[in-house]
Parts: C-alpha cells; structure tokens; sequence
C-alpha cells in the first residue's frame, strides 16, 4: 500500500468520526425538546427553539466556513469547529443549574456553528476522495452510516436519562450525555490534531498573495451559476427539515402520551436513525451502481407514502413493539420506517448539487450549509402548526419538503450550465 493510500484511508477514517459527532451532538439538540418543553414550560414550537438556533448557526456560518475552508484548509477548520463544538455543548450543560432558557438556546447556537463546520468540512472531502460522480456519493453513505450510528445512541441515552415520565424532566438529567459529548471533541481535537489530512481545495499560494495584493482577477461564475446547486440548495433545506421534523415531533407526541412516555418514545426515535443507518450501508454498497438521481427519488415516493400513514391511520389502531413490550400508536411505526428513506437523500443530493461544479466545490459546500439551517426553521413551523391543527396533522408540512424533494431528483437535478470553465 502506498503512503497516498494510507493517507486517505486515515482521512477517510477522521471524516467518519466527525460525521458521527455531527449527529450525536445534533440529535442530541432535537431530543432536548422534550425536556426543555417541560422544564421551561415551553409552547410546543419553542420546545424546538434549541433545535432552530443549531440550524440557524448555519444560516450565519456557511458561507463564512466556507471562505475558512477555502483559505485554511480541511485540518485548521475542523479543529477550529471542535473547540467551538466543546464550548456550546458546555455552555447547554451549564443552562441546567442557571435554568436558563436563554442560556439552553444560545449553547445550541454555538454548538451549532460547530455542527456547520464541521459538515462543511466532511462532505466535500469525502466526495472528492471518492472521485466524484457515483463512487463520491458511496463514500458519502458510509460516511453517513456512521453519522447514524450517533444519531441512534443520542435520543436513547436522552430517553434513558430522563426514564419513564416528563413531569419532572430537567436539563441536569441529560448531564452525562453532555459530558460524553465534550469528552468527544476534545478525542477529536487530538486526533485531527496529529492526523495528516489532505488539502485538495485550498487556494495556492500564488492565490492567496494575489488575493492579499488585490491582483487576483475576478471570476464572473459561482456556485450559484448552476441552476442544478441552486435548486439542490433548496433540496437540502427542505431535506435537513423532513429528516429533524419527523422524529422531533413524533418524540413530543409520544412522551405526552400516558401510555408511551419518554423512555419508549426514544426508543422509537432510536429505530428511526438505526434505521437510517442501516438505509445508509445499503446506499453505500449499492451507491457505485445505481445513481443518485435512481435513489433520491425512490425514497421520496416511499416517505410520502409513509407519511400519508402517519397522518391517516388512527391513534386507536396501536403497534406492541417486541422487546419493550410496550404499545406505541402505528402511526408511529412509519415514522420510525421513514428513517430508511431519508438514510440515502443527504449524500444523494449534495452529490447531485456538487457534480461538475470544480473548482467552485468549496464555496458551494459553504453555501450548500446555509441551507442546513432548514433543520431548524421546518421543525419550527412544524412546531407551531402542532400547535393550531395537533402533532399528526402537522406532518403536512414534511409532506411538501417532500414532494419538492421529489421535484428535484426528477427534474431539477440536471446540470445545464455545462459551459461554464470549472478547472
């Protein structure tokens, strides 16, 4: 084996890593609804408030990272999200003993910038490793598998911490969940710190002192030239929506159920990224040969019809789950399932948007990430439609990120800006 290839096997393996903190911390800030909607005495749409400002973070940091990324470097800027990453994780542990919603809040905005760098960083590495084209996206669904991993362990620890009822969930409850956390950034930052990691989309230093003199020529293209990564932007801000937004309420709806609580409902939610793990192995053993474009559509028609079950089959009609010997409404078991269709959409459309782009790949990663912040602002809207119409009916709101996500894979995919110079 070469030192290239050893090279990139260690690359490849700090990206796995990274993606699986990307979920952990992030799921972690979606499951914290539940309690923060009991301790603070919050409405529903604010109990999703924690979840809003770790995607709006992305909203105010993508294009930002995206220009730390393109002078600095894949190293610098993932060491510089895992400090941040570290500090909001323990500014939400100390909003706990302040009993500060505010505090709660504006950790998982901090938190939240880390979680955009860090994405920033992972996705168009592991493209560009891949080669690009079928087998970028592979890489990308295993990259993924791991990041489900962390979303799986995340609503289950949450679940078991808080037991079986909510009256008197606090944020000190999750305590050990954000310790683990921190002692996983600062696993990180040593890690990254003595890895050697490949730099392929850094300007040169023929750019940067032509930056820095200010005779660089400017280029009249962007990312944004390209109709195909502008709508595939939109994609993803409904995507990140949908995949947040399903879990996130069923977990609310469940826990105020006398009958199911906490402890069951995150089990449940558990299965919901266990399974999109298991949907993100399949998409990477089957991703060199069948298309994004053939994925990405597949697994929106099947999550439309699992929502359409979510929303239409009655709470009477109830599901024992086998080794909890626990009843749950059936509705939820789709919710669970739906897992297995937004397994495969991230890399599918961030390999979509990102095809044929070049050298324009970085800045598109930076911009692409500000979209993310659909993570938050769906849930929200979600929240407060739960709110007026009730939890299952507010899933009409998944139902039309959905349909343009189906728009997308069919029509909106296809590059038509191939004039444009990329090397």
């Amino acid at each position: 084996m070469s030192n290239n290839q050893k090279s990139n096997i260690l690359a490849i393996a700090v990206m796995f890593a990274l993606f699986f903190m990307i979920a952990f911390v992030t799921n972690f800030a979606g499951s914290m609804g539940v309690i923060v909607k009991q301790q603070f005495h919050a409405s529903d749409a604010l109990s999703q408030f924690g979840t809003l400002a770790n995607f709006i973070a992305y909203a105010c940091m993508g294009i930002p990272a995206g220009i730390i990324l393109k002078r600095r470097g894949y190293k610098f800027t993932s060491l510089m999200a895992v400090i941040i990453g570290f500090v909001g994780v323990g500014i939400q542990f100390l909003s706990g003993y302040a009993e500060s919603f505010g505090v709660y809040v504006l950790g998982a905005f901090i938190a939240g910038f880390s979680m955009c760098m860090l994405n920033i960083v992972v996705n168009p590495m592991l493209n560009t490793l891949g080669g690009g084209g079928n087998r970028g996206n592979q890489l990308i669904q295993f990259g993924g598998s791991i990041n489900s991993i962390g979303g799986t362990i995340a609503p289950i620890l949450l679940g078991y911490l808080v037991g079986g009822a909510v009256e008197n969930a606090s944020v000190g409850d999750a305590a050990p969940a954000m310790i683990i956390a921190m002692a996983i950034f600062v696993l990180a930052f040593i890690i990254i710190a003595l890895a050697a990691i490949p730099e392929p989309h850094m300007e040169t230093a023929e750019e940067r002192a032509a930056r820095l003199s200010g005779t660089s020529k400017k280029d009249k293209n962007s990312p944004l030239s390209f109709r195909h990564f502008v709508l595939g932007s939109i994609a993803i801000f409904f995507y990140v929506g949908v995949e947040v937004g399903i879990p996130n309420m069923a977990n609310i709806y469940m826990s105020n159920l006398e009958w199911v609580g906490p402890a069951v409902a995150g089990i449940v939610i558990g299965i919901y990224w266990f399974l999109m793990m298991c949907g993100r192995l399949v998409g990477g053993l089957v991703g060199a040969k069948v298309s994004s474009k053939a994925m990405v559509t597949s697994v929106s028609i099947l999550a439309i019809v699992f929502v359409l079950c979510i929303m239409f089959i009655p709470e009477t009609v109830r599901f024992t789950i086998p080794f909890a010997g626990k009843e749950i409404p059936l509705s939820m078991v789709f919710c669970a399932l739906c897992g297995l269709c937004t397994s495969v959409m991230w890399g599918g459309i961030f390999n979509l948007s990102t095809e044929g782009l070049g050298k324009y790949t970085a800045l598109a990663s930076g911009i692409f990430m500000t979209l993310v912040c659909g993570g938050g602002i769906i849930p929200a809207i979600q929240g407060y439609v739960a709110g007026q119409i009730g939890y299952i009916l507010s899933y009409t709101v998944t139902l039309v990120g959905l349909l343009y996500i189906l728009y997308y894979a069919l029509l909106g995919s296809k590059n038509v800006n191939t004039d444009i110079k990329v090397d």
